[in-house]
Formats: C-alpha cells, structure tokens, sequence
C-alpha cells in the first residue's frame, strides 16, 4: 500500500509544479487556458514547458522540445495541469503528439469541459494503449484556470467586484475623487489589472475620474477597457478613449468600430444578461468591476459576481459623499497592506 501512496505523493508534486509554470503565463494566454507541463524520467524532470499565449506552442510541446534526450521519451511520464487538447486549433492537437511520441504514461490534473476536448484529449492517449490518470489536485487546477472554465460552462467572463472605501464607508470625498488606497495597494490592484482579461467602469466613474484604466505600477499586458455609457455621454478626448488599450463601449445609439474602440449597441432592459452575452461573443474570459457604486451594486444584487476585493483605509474618514456598495458577505481571507484592509471575497 505504502508504495502506491508515494506515487500518487509524487503525482501531486510534479502537477503542482505544472501550475507553478502554469502561472507565469497568467493575463497573456488569452483566450486559451493556462497550462503546465512537466516531463519525468525515473524520478528526474528532463523537460518542462508552459503555454506562453494563444497561437503558440501548448505546454507539452514546450516540455517535449525541452528534453535534451528523446530516446528517453517512451519511458517517461507527462505531468499536464489541464487535458491535453484534442482538436487542430492555431497547433495541431497535443494528444496526437503524445500517442505519437509514445509517452509510457500521462497524468492529467483537470479535464478539459470545453465541448472540443472533453475527454476526447483522455480517449486518445489510452485507446494508444497508454496509461493515463487525471483528477490529480483537479481542485487546484480547476482554480488555476476559473476563468476559463467560468467563460465555458456558464457563457460569461469570470467576474471580480473591486472597490476602495473609506473607514467610514465612501467612495469618495464630498462626490469629488479622493485618494483612498495607499502604494502599496495601487501596485496590487495595477497586478490584478495585467492578470485580468477586461475592466469595466460606469458613465459616472470615467466622468468623474477620467481614468486610462491601463497597467502602469506592474509589468503587464493593458486590459480591454469596458465602458457602460448608455447615451455616449464620455468625451472622446477622455483617456478611456486614448489609443493605449482596446475598447468596448457599451451604448443605445450606435454599432461601429473606429480603431481600437468599437461601440456596441446595447437595450437598457436586462441589460446585464445583453451583456453577459455580449462579452461571452467578444471571447472576454474575465472582468473587473471598477465601479462606480450603481454599476457595483447591480452586479451585487444580481449574484453576478465571482470574487470581489475590497480596499478599505480604516484612518481615513470622509463624512461625506458616494456611500460605497451594500455587500453583506464574509471575506474569505484578509490582507494587510500597510494601513490599508483588502478582503478578498467568493461567492459561493
């Protein structure tokens, strides 16, 4: 019993560093998952690889090119974090490449539930007469790509509520921007910016702010910039309308597309479920809710959210102003950054 123990002990290990080089690709792969891949010889890893973005080479075929000695191969084992695909996309599908190669046994962390693997990656491998496992830490995988499998199972992007509130509850000074979150806080939030695929603000907010909603603090890819604006009421000379990042504006009034802006003509009624639509069509995997209150609390009341992170600076107090959203949830965790409070939430 002890041995098949072990086994699996090292199974777990090899996929955990399948998700560690998994992640090193996190806000560039899009609209394609993160993916790990770790090739093992007799207890030594002799190849490793990851997906570095769409239209390049999948992990496997990163660890595969990664092994000095091929002869190796056929009595090795590839570790993967998700399914091995099993379709012609921009590559050709990597389950061919591992029957071909005659891997002596393949470990899979998750399976894929996107309509074009599901099982078919599996079926490839053992009908080739190949061993194969999957479900190794598939919790820790599934978490790796949630906006992957939130995108393809539920037809919408994975969706994160932020804002950043005052000690005694406000968004804002007197209805006036205020500085609220301390450096340190602005670089985590401009980190979660480069990891998340879109980030979406209200009329009120780029009015009010005039933000670029670009990565600045962090190295980083710019997220698609969403913006809600029902009767185009945002000058085009704002800097959510500079040339920095692709735009989706969100209007009653026209459908066209000048540069890197594309207005989208949307209905105010059930407006989030046309966007929800809308947003699974543009292939966006995941949003940040910026704000302002009112964008906020439809997600909120709607239980259309995902995570939310909460910025809270307890020494500041500003009597007066937007009163931050009604959210009446436990955080899942709490981080201190300097004198500033971040809860980080799920909604379960």
């Amino acid at each position: 019993m002890s041995s098949l123990f072990s086994f699996n002990m090292q199974d777990e290990f090899y996929i955990k560093r399948c998700i560690v080089l998994a992640q090193k690709a996190i806000g560039k792969t899009y609209p394609n998952p993160l993916v790990g891949s770790v090739i093992v010889h007799n207890g030594k890893i002799i190849g490793e690889g990851y997906h570095h973005k769409a239209g390049e080479n999948h992990a496997e075929i990163n660890a595969i090119n990664s092994v000095k000695d091929k002869t190796l191969i056929p009595e090795s084992t590839i570790y993967v974090s998700l399914e091995p695909c099993a379709h012609y996309g921009k590559t050709p599908p990597c389950a061919l490449k591992i029957k071909e190669l005659g891997f002596k046994r393949v470990v899979i962390g998750a399976m894929d539930s996107h309509d074009k693997v599901n099982g078919k990656g599996k079926k490839i491998i053992q009908d080739a007469g190949i061993e194969a496992v999957s479900g190794i830490l598939e919790k820790e995988c599934i978490e790796l790509n949630k906006r992957f499998f939130t995108y393809h199972e539920k037809k919408r992007p994975y969706i994160i509520l932020k804002w950043a509130e005052s000690g005694d509850g406000f968004l804002d000074k007197n209805f006036k921007p205020v500085s609220i979150s301390n450096s340190l806080a602005n670089q985590f939030v401009h980190q979660l910016r480069a990891d998340e695929h879109a980030i979406l603000v209200g009329t009120q907010t780029a009015l009010n702010d005039n933000p670029s909603l670009t990565v600045r603090n962090v190295e980083g890819v710019n997220p698609v910039r969403i913006l809600i604006d029902f009767e185009l009421k945002v000058p085009q000379d704002f800097s959510i309308y500079n040339r920095e990042a692709k735009t989706l504006v969100f209007n009653t009034i026209k459908e066209e597309t000048q540069n890197n802006i594309q207005f989208i003509k949307i209905e105010k009624e059930n407006f989030l479920s046309g966007l929800m639509k809308a947003l699974y069509k543009e292939q966006i995997q995941s949003v940040i809710i910026e704000g302002g209150r009112f964008t906020l609390q439809e997600f909120i009341d709607a239980g259309l959210w995902d995570e939310a992170i909460v910025i809270k600076n307890e020494n500041l107090k500003l009597e007066n102003g937007t009163k931050a959203p009604e959210f009446d949830f436990e955080p899942e965790r709490v981080e201190n950054f300097r004198d500033n409070v971040v809860g980080f939430y799920r909604n379960r």
